[in-house]
């Protein structure tokens, strides 16, 4: 598993005569080290972040930590996945406060969406489009976060189900029956969402963040 073992990494990553890879670097905790690897990879680590908890804020604040968390992490890489894969694992597993700050975040708009407008609001040609990327979000906020993360894991980034059982300490068949039940109630709240009309959605999730 990527995240159970704490063996030292002294003897994984022997150095070739003149070089020194950049996992090396982040083992010996060289703040050079996470400078680079956040250039290489905050941007794929900031896209998984901002599909999996819907709020772009939100989501740079787990990136953060992830970075924060990487020199520490590094005594229990093992070097059979890549650098990238790593920090897709700490965020998943770093998620959950994340989601739930999102999720008190949009309720928290959609209370300021159904005060009275003190003027009519502006057509705007990607409407639709933000329509259909909100409902999509609110769809995923019904799911608990295991199942959201790996249905963002499995079928948003394309990771196996094996793959992703490695990254999370947990086993395949686990991962596959979270992802199915993810499906499952994403077609349904879906479903539900189409039906409802957007004024009485809001009001409901208004009335749902006060319990």
């Amino acid at each position: 598993m990527l995240l159970s073992s704490a063996l030292s990494r002294t003897s994984r990553f022997p150095e070739a005569e003149g070089a020194s890879s950049l996992e090396q670097r982040l083992a010996r905790r060289e703040t050079t080290a996470v400078v680079d690897a956040y250039r290489a990879h905050h941007g794929h680590v900031r896209a998984f972040a901002q599909r999996l908890v819907g709020d772009a804020m939100i989501a740079e604040d787990l990136v953060h930590e992830v970075f924060v968390a990487l020199p520490d992490s590094m005594r229990r890489f093992e070097g059979q996945c890549s650098l990238r894969t790593w920090l897709v694992a700490i965020a998943a597993r770093q998620a959950q406060r994340h989601v739930r700050a999102a999720l008190r975040r949009r309720a928290a708009e959609t209370r300021l969406a159904l005060e009275p407008k003190t003027e009519p609001a502006r057509p705007d040609e990607t409407a639709e489009r933000a329509e259909l990327a909100a409902l999509l979000t609110r769809a995923l906020d019904a799911l608990p976060v295991d199942q959201r993360v790996a249905f963002v894991l499995c079928e948003v980034e394309e990771r196996t189900s094996v793959e992703v059982a490695s990254m999370l300490d947990e086993n395949d068949g686990t991962i596959r029956a979270r992802v199915l039940l993810a499906k499952k109630k994403l077609r349904s709240e879906l479903e539900r969402l189409h039906r409802t009309p957007r004024g009485a959605t809001d009001a409901a999730a208004k009335s749902g963040d006060r319990t």
